[in-house]
């Protein structure tokens, strides 16, 4: 990506120079530059509110509480897991909090549902059906209020930044659809891949000790015979 901006940048450059509007390119570039500061800086207030918003939610119980109504959808999606596993429970809260735009909390809470996957995996060295559709869940981006995209809006003058609310949630919810939809059709062409706890045999006696405790019940017997 990098490389793609560094070729756009000299391409025109090259382009102004030949059209004789080097400066006009120069000019749009200094322009550019002060703009994003400016909106950068005008970030910070809406962003702090926002988040601090959010931290409350987080704090209060909301995001908890929604995750446990989404529980049992998380259940059916990663229906190779056990329903009571730690996993599920990540899983929703993670899904909660990337909903609400609290991307701060849910990455590391993604990272832990990712570790409690892994654990049921089969083969360590690739990614388990639940490991992909968690990810397919996330990429996917699904969200209620997209906050910092209202925060970009404010920073710029928008008249009404909070009308991109609807359209978000419509995409949003769409690409979200559509990624655990065709994570759902791939898993049938992979087989599944969860671990089962290993069984821990009774451990048996030593061959001795045993030989010794059959040779004494046996002697017992007998000697309950002869008295009789």
């Amino acid at each position: 990506m990098n490389y793609i901006f560094y070729g756009l940048i000299v391409l025109s450059i090259i382009i102004g120079a030949i059209n004789g509007k080097l400066p006009d390119v120069v000019n749009s570039i200094l322009i550019g530059a002060g703009k994003s500061v400016q909106i950068a800086l005008s970030l910070i207030g809406i962003m702090a509110f926002w988040l601090g918003i959010m931290k409350i939610a987080e704090k209060s119980g909301v995001v908890e509480f929604i995750a446990k109504i989404i529980k049992p959808i998380t259940k059916r999606l990663f229906n190779e897991i056990p329903p009571e596993d730690p996993a599920i429970g990540n899983i929703a809260m993670n899904f909660s909090a990337n909903a609400l735009g609290l991307t701060n909390a849910a990455t590391p809470i993604g990272i832990m549902a990712m570790q409690d996957l892994q654990k049921h995996n089969v083969n360590k060295k690739t990614a388990s059906n639940a490991m992909c559709m968690l990810l397919a869940m996330n990429t996917a981006g699904f969200q209620l209020i997209p906050a910092t995209v209202i925060a970009v809006l404010v920073g710029i003058g928008y008249k009404n930044p909070t009308e991109i609310i609807a359209p978000t949630l419509f995409v949003t919810s769409f690409t979200f659809v559509s990624a655990v939809i065709l994570a759902k059709i791939f898993q049938r062409f992979s087989p599944v891949q969860t671990a089962e706890l290993p069984l821990t045999p009774n451990p048996s006696p030593p061959r001795g000790e045993g030989e010794t405790r059959n040779a004494n019940s046996l002697f017992t017997k007998q000697e309950q015979g002869g008295e009789q």
